[in-house]
């Protein structure tokens, strides 16, 4: 299925205003129906190596798996395709940033947070690692789908800090997990059901960072009949604000329900793709 079809999507990606180089990167597969973005760190260069690294393999590697095989078809455990490839690619790629940070000086401590969408079979299927954000917004209600692999999280879960203090803390980029840091990492992979008029945004912690959840979603809300100038108008939030961090947005709205085929004959036509 062109899932272009039933998904709009748009990416940016945008410096800030303080930092001279951009760390973050940001890819989509309109067709296939996925995106990745990746928010890198370790060095001047080093992070947008191991961003690019995360956002090209993942997007290469992805592609070819669904074109192998339906992303919601499932394995013997019951885990979709899009689960069990994101599951095995995060991994490769891990071990790739890993391997490259040891061997080359330049790139030594490099590292990349990471999120990735699968849309298949009416749902979504998300991956990440670190602080990088999936939010939903549906109707009027805007929700954050994903739990930072943060500091900062776990001092909340743990009552130590309030979510207001954690706002104001100076421990906001201190991830608990991150890939190419250690030698193997896992990511964090959930499906959730999706409706026609859903609108989702992945995004870098220069967003959320310099602009509230609440102002997010009524920016979403306003503006999503144009997702460009609604892309546009987030990175200017956040610069307006400080810019202090590389800030990265990519966005996906649903115009309509995209099931997976059915049935023998959609079993038997798999064997020929």
């Amino acid at each position: 299925m062109d899932m272009s079809a039933v998904l709009e999507i748009v990416t940016q990606s945008n410096p800030g205003m303080v930092r001279t180089n951009n760390e973050d990167s940001v890819m989509a597969n309109p067709l296939r129906g996925f995106a990745v973005l990746a928010d890198g760190m370790g060095g001047y260069n080093a992070g947008e190596v191991a961003s690019g690294m995360a956002t090209a393999l993942l997007g290469t590697e992805l592609e070819k798996a669904f074109i192998e095989r339906a992303p919601s078809s499932k394995d013997a455990s019951g885990k979709s395709w899009a689960h069990v490839t994101i599951e095995a690619e995060v991994a490769r790629i891990n071990g790739a940033i890993y391997q490259k940070a040891q061997n080359e000086p330049q790139c030594a401590g490099m590292g990349t947070t990471l999120v990735v969408g699968v849309f298949h079979d009416n749902k979504v299927t998300v991956g990440h690692i670190g602080d990088s954000r999936f939010y939903r917004l549906r109707g009027e209600d805007f929700q954050q789908v994903t739990r930072d692999h943060s500091l900062l999280q776990e001092q909340i879960e743990a009552g130590l800090i309030t979510p207001e203090q954690a706002r104001h803390s100076q421990n906001k980029n201190l991830v608990t997990r991150a890939v190419g840091i250690d030698p193997e990492v896992a990511a964090e992979i959930h499906d959730h059901d999706v409706l026609p008029g859903d609108v989702y945004l992945f995004c870098s912690d220069g967003l959320n960072d310099m602009v509230e959840d609440e102002e997010i979603g009524m920016t979403l809300g306003a503006l999503s009949a144009n997702l460009e100038l609604c892309a546009s108008q987030l990175i200017e939030m956040a610069n307006d604000n400080g810019g202090r961090d590389n800030v990265s947005v990519i966005l996906v709205k649903v115009k309509g329900e995209y099931p997976a085929a059915r049935g023998w004959w959609a079993r038997f036509l798999t064997w020929f793709k």
